[in-house]
């Protein structure tokens, strides 16, 4: 019984902290929210939400980079919503593979294009820029000029950007940060990437 008392107690002090966040919580705005970190998973979060806003009967806009030289589960599911969700996939594949550089830069540019394009539309209410931190990271496009396209969006619009190696300007500029780990990936035990996990 003193067990359950004692529980009780806690989760009383609990609820009344809770609560009086809750309560200071009361603007409204669209975020900015950056996945990153070397852990699986930053693509799946962002398009986790795009299957939570597809909930609440918004409209989604998806600009994917990188990840253009195969098909995805992602791309394969939220085409079948044309009219909620806007998709558009831009990269040329991993850039290993491309080794290309004016390619990738050129292919990012014109991205960024259809990007800025969902950027100025307050019709959409969510827009996830899939592995962007990389394009970033890798110099393809100018940092600054995409924060500022960003910034310059609809009051209430939310933007997720994905991907390893998120600028510390793009970290700063964030409403909410999430950095995923790699504690352990059974790639490096010799196993491929699976279907329903990896692609």
């Amino acid at each position: 019984m003193e067990k359950s008392e004692r529980h009780n107690k806690r989760m009383q002090k609990q609820k009344a902290i809770v609560d009086h966040q809750v309560e200071k919580a009361d603007k409204e705005q669209g975020l900015l929210l950056v996945i990153t970190g070397n852990g699986k998973g930053k693509s799946s979060s962002g398009f986790g939400m795009v299957a939570r806003a597809l909930g609440h009967d918004m409209k989604v806009g998806v600009v994917q980079f990188i990840k253009g030289a195969f098909s995805t589960g992602e791309e394969t599911f939220f085409r079948r919503f044309p009219n909620d969700v806007d998709y558009h996939v831009v990269g040329d594949g991993f850039t290993w593979d491309t080794q290309n550089l004016e390619q990738d830069i050129a292919s990012a540019e014109k991205g960024w294009e259809i990007c800025k394009a969902m950027l100025q539309n307050p019709d959409i209410d969510i827009v996830l820029l899939d592995e962007l931190n990389i394009v970033l990271k890798m110099h393809y496009l100018d940092t600054d000029t995409v924060l500022a396209d960003i910034t310059n969006r609809p009051q209430m619009q939310h933007v997720i950007i994905t991907g390893r190696g998120a600028p510390e300007t793009v970290i700063e500029a964030a409403d909410t940060v999430s950095s995923i780990d790699d504690v352990k990936h059974a790639f490096r035990a010799g196993i491929k990437a699976q279907k329903g996990i990896e692609l």
